[in-house]
């Protein structure tokens, strides 16, 4: 199994659980419960998928050096 997606997966339930403290109700319409889900879902994937890159390219960089 590659490398990369193991620290997807582990990345990206990293950012659920840190964007799970966020208090969605000052930016979410009311009765909009489901789309606040959808939301930190996709923030969760992006955040995940940000800090795997950076991770992978800022080890990448520090191995030429």
């Amino acid at each position: 199994m590659n490398f990369s997606i193991i620290l997807y997966i582990i990345f990206t339930f990293v950012a659920a659980y840190g964007i799970s403290g966020i208090n969605f109700n000052g930016f979410i319409k009311k009765g909009h419960d489901k789309e606040a889900k959808v939301l930190a879902m996709v923030l969760s994937f992006a955040l995940g998928y940000l800090l795997t890159k950076f991770l992978l390219e800022f080890v990448s960089l520090t191995t030429i050096v």
